[in-house]
C-alpha cells in the first residue's frame, strides 16, 4: 500500500499491518515502554502485525514478542537524560512506504505530526495515542497558564485535524480537546499485568534491607526528571521523619535530575536508598509490593502506568492532586498538592488504615484494569476486530494473590 490509490484498511494475509511510531524512548523509559509492548504482545495475540518504529543510538530489526520493532538512528534530546527522536524525516517516510501499513499508531503528537499527513495521503487509517497533557507538561516547565493553554490549543487543533482519532487514555487527559470541542477523541484506558505484579511478592527480606529497618517504606518509581516532580518525595519523607514518622524511602529510576537528588538526600542526612533504572521488571514489582505507600508525584501524567502496578503490587499510592492519577486510584490512594507536606499526608492518611484493608482495596483497584481490555479499546480505535484469547499476552490475567 505505497501510494495514494492504495485500498484503505485492507488487511494482508492474517490480520492488520498496525505500524506503530514512538519518540522519547530510552533504555531507562518506563511507563510508554511498557505501553508499548503490553499493547503490541496484545495486537500479536489478536491475530494483528504489530510493527515498532523507535529512535536509537543505531539501527536494529528485531522480532520481539511485541512483533518486529525497528529502532532507526535519532539524536538524543539535550537535557532529558537519554531520550531520542526520530529526526530523518525521509528515511522514515521510505521505511512507512516499505512497511505498507493498514493502521499507524503514532504515540507522539509534536515531531512526528507529519505523519498524519503522510496516512491520510496514502488513504492509511491514523491514530494519535496522547500520552501526554501539553499543557500539563509545559507547565511543569515553568511555561505560565495563558501561554501554555494557547501553544496547546494550537498544537491539539492541528493534531485533531490531521489524525483519524485521537486515543486518550483518562477523562483528565481528553479535557485539553474538549475544550476546542474536538470529536474525533476516543477513551482506551491502559492496563497492568496482573501476574506480574501481585501482593504475593512482597518480601520482609528486601523491604528490611531497602528501608534499613525503618518501620515505613516508602518507594519512588520514576524517572528522574524536572516534569515528574521527584523531589517532592525526598520532601515528603523528611516531613513525615520531622513528624516522629520513622520512614526511609527508596527511589527506582534514573534521569538527569538523579545526582542533584542524592547530594541533597546526603546534605540532609534522609535513608534514601537510590537503585537506578530497574530492567527487572520481577525485581520491580517486588519492590513494589514490598513498600507501605507508593509516591507519584508527576503533576502532568495522563494515566499513571506505575502508580497502577503498584496497586496491583498492593500497595496504596499517593499522587499529585493536578495529574490524571488520583482518577485511576479511586479509593485505593490519596491526593495531594504539589509540595512535600502534603504528600506526607497523604501518605499519613493511608497509614491510618489497616495494612490487610488498604492492600486488598489496592489490589481491586488494579484488578479494574487487565491489558486485555486496553488492548481491546485501542484495536476499536484502529476498527479491527479483538478476537483475544482466554489467555496469553492481553488476556485477562486473574487474582493472583
Amino acid at each position: 500500500m505505497s501510494g495514494a490509490g492504495a485500498v484503505p484498511g485492507r488487511a494482508r494475509g492474517n490480520g492488520l499491518r498496525i505500524v506503530r511510531l514512538a519518540n522519547f524512548v530510552a533504555p531507562a523509559s518506563g511507563g510508554l515502554r511498557t505501553a508499548l509492548r503490553e499493547l503490541g504482545e496484545g495486537y500479536r495475540a489478536a491475530g494483528h502485525r504489530p510493527v515498532l518504529i523507535v529512535p536509537g543510538p543505531a539501527f536494529r530489526d528485531e522480532s520481539t514478542s511485541q512483533g518486529r520493532v525497528i529502532t532507526l538512528p535519532g539524536p538524543a534530546v539535550p537535557g532529558t537524560g537519554g531520550y531520542r527522536v526520530l529526526a530523518d524525516r525521509p528515511r522514515l517516510a521510505r521505511l512507512l512506504a516499505a512497511l505498507a501499513p493498514d493502521r499507524l499508531e503514532v504515540c507522539d503528537r509534536t515531531t512526528l505530526r507529519w505523519t498524519g499527513a503522510w496516512a491520510r495521503h496514502h488513504r492509511v487509517p491514523a491514530v494519535m495515542v496522547s500520552h501526554e497533557s501539553v499543557d500539563g507538561v509545559l507547565g511543569t516547565w515553568g511555561v505560565p497558564v495563558p501561554p501554555a493553554r494557547w501553544a496547546a490549543d494550537r498544537l491539539n487543533r492541528r493534531t485533531a485535524l490531521t489524525y483519524s482519532k485521537v486515543v486518550c487514555t483518562t477523562e483528565w487527559a481528553a479535557r485539553e480537546f474538549a475544550r476546542l470541542g474536538v470529536r474525533n477523541v476516543v477513551r482506551a484506558t491502559l492496563g497492568v499485568d496482573l501476574e506480574r505484579c501481585r501482593p504475593g511478592l512482597r518480601d520482609e527480606e528486601l523491604r528490611r534491607r531497602l528501608g534499613g529497618g525503618a518501620g515505613v517504606l516508602l518507594a519512588l518509581c520514576s524517572r528522574l526528571s524536572p516534569e515528574k516532580r521527584p523531589q517532592r518525595a525526598l520532601e515528603a519523607l523528611a516531613e513525615l521523619r520531622r513528624r516522629g514518622v520513622d520512614a526511609a524511602l527508596v527511589v527506582a529510576g534514573d534521569g538527569p535530575m538523579r545526582d542533584g537528588l542524592r547530594k541533597r538526600a546526603r546534605a540532609a542526612r534522609l535513608p534514601v536508598v537510590f537503585t537506578g533504572h530497574l530492567d527487572d521488571r520481577a525485581g520491580l514489582a517486588a519492590l513494589q509490593a514490598s513498600a507501605d505507600v507508593v509516591l507519584a508525584p508527576g503533576p502532568a501524567e495522563t494515566f499513571g502506568l506505575a502508580a497502577l502496578e503498584a496497586l496491583a503490587c498492593g500497595t496504596p499510592v499517593v499522587a499529585s492532586a493536578r495529574s490524571a492519577v488520583p482518577a485511576v486510584l479511586g479509593d485505593a490512594g490519596a491526593a495531594a498538592s504539589d509540595d512535600g507536606a502534603s504528600f506526607a499526608d497523604g501518605v499519613q492518611l493511608l497509614l491510618t488504615r489497616g495494612e490487610s484493608a488498604r492492600r486488598r482495596a489496592a489490589r481491586d483497584r488494579a484488578e479494574r484494569y487487565p491489558w486485555s481490555t486496553a488492548v481491546a479499546a485501542f484495536l476499536a480505535a484502529h476498527g479491527a476486530a479483538a478476537r483475544l484469547p482466554a489467555t496469553g499476552a492481553g488476556s485477562v490475567r486473574g487474582r493472583t494473590p
